[in-house]
């Protein structure tokens, strides 16, 4: 992990509630799939060219549509004003700074209009997050709203036809999280207290017929979050999918669930180019975002990182941890002889190879 990265948690640690850090920080069950998430990117050993004539590394790219320079989201994650006051408008202006993307939760703790107004007014794009919630109406009217705020894409979190079993969170989120989310969720449940608000957000399950549904109701794109495996991945775009996120919910969902480090492969290979492949899951470095990129993935989401450095510097802390996992991905490229994304998915695999016991002399044979 990024020694800021480091920082900021350990920051993220004190400023937080201890509740509050248990419901970012915990996995599911034994915590197996979380403790996995970033070891597993270190399976990969990096083939660098010499004589390459590479300077200045270049991480542009061009998402969907959406000019960025980085390849590094902020992920979906809720209740940001659990980790600092202003919430989801201090995330949002750190993502502009950082020049990323923001992927805005359901459970957003500000209202949609408001957070879109900070991106909009720094011309960054951001996409809406949607659960498939029980009443149909509430998740189409929140949706329709993301829309109608210039939201560029949707994205259906489908790992999730109710809360798993969590580690450190026996009894759901920290108490008082609905009264967060009031600003976003008055109009559609009244009073937004604890049962109201918790009684609107239980999920329901998903199907293959709700990307459908979903681009119907907002005219967007819609990606599908929590693909780990190559036949879903063509489920999903059999069924209209204009994007896919290798995401086991950042652990918190099916523990044992494969790491997406390990996923994402399969996924790549099956999808072969035809919508953007995104991936989530203990990304903690630029060299892990390389890794990730030269198995094929368009971009990556970082989750727990981005909530850290908001809790540890507001909007600076969340801008400050995106541009340093961008730099270390810039310095990374470098040193591997590449000039810039592009030239990186043209090498692809061939810049790997898997980590395998270490034989030199003495070394375990």
């Amino acid at each position: 992990m990024l020694p800021l990265l480091i920082d900021h948690a350990r920051a993220a640690a004190t400023l937080m509630h201890p509740a509050a850090v248990d419901y970012v920080g915990t996995g599911a069950a034994d915590e197996v799939t979380l403790d996995e998430a970033e070891i597993a990117w270190r399976d990969w050993r990096l083939v660098p060219s010499v004589l390459a004539g590479v300077d200045v590394a270049s991480t542009r790219t061009t998402l969907l549509g959406c000019d960025l320079a980085t390849p590094v989201l902020a992920a979906p994650t809720a209740y940001h004003r659990l980790a600092h006051p202003d919430g989801e408008l201090a995330t949002a202006s750190g993502v502009a700074d950082a020049g990323s993307l923001m992927v805005l939760s359901t459970r957003t703790t500000v209202a949609i209009e408001e957070v879109a107004g900070v991106l909009d007014a720094r011309g960054t794009p951001w996409w809406w997050q949607s659960y498939l919630v029980r009443d149909r109406g509430l998740t189409a009217a929140l949706a329709q709203r993301a829309t109608a705020a210039g939201a560029r894409a949707v994205v259906l979190t489908g790992d999730t036809p109710y809360v798993g079993l969590r580690a450190r969170e026996a009894h759901g989120p920290p108490r008082g999280t609905a009264e967060l989310m009031h600003d976003n969720l008055a109009r559609h449940v009244g009073s937004a207290d604890e049962v109201d608000a918790e009684q609107a957000l239980v999920q329901a399950p998903a199907t293959l017929d709700d990307i459908g549904w979903l681009a119907g109701v907002t005219g967007l794109p819609v990606l599908v979050k929590g693909v780990l495996g190559g036949a879903d991945a063509e489920r999903c775009l059999a069924a209209g999918a204009a994007g896919i996120v290798v995401s086991n919910h950042g652990g918190r969902q099916l523990d044992r669930a494969v790491a997406t480090a390990r996923a994402l492969p399969a996924v790549v290979d099956t999808v072969a180019g035809r919508v953007p492949v995104l991936v989530d899951g203990g990304i903690r470095s630029g060299l892990d975002v390389l890794v990730a990129l030269a198995l094929g993935a368009d971009a990556v989401l970082l989750g727990r990182p981005v909530v850290w450095g908001l809790a540890a510097g507001g909007g600076a802390g969340v801008a400050a941890a995106l541009e340093a996992v961008r730099a270390d991905l810039a310095h990374g490229l470098g040193l591997l002889g590449v000039g810039g994304l592009d030239e990186l998915a043209q090498r692809g695999r061939s810049c790997l190879v898997p980590a395998g016991p270490w034989r030199g002399p003495g070394g375990p044979a």
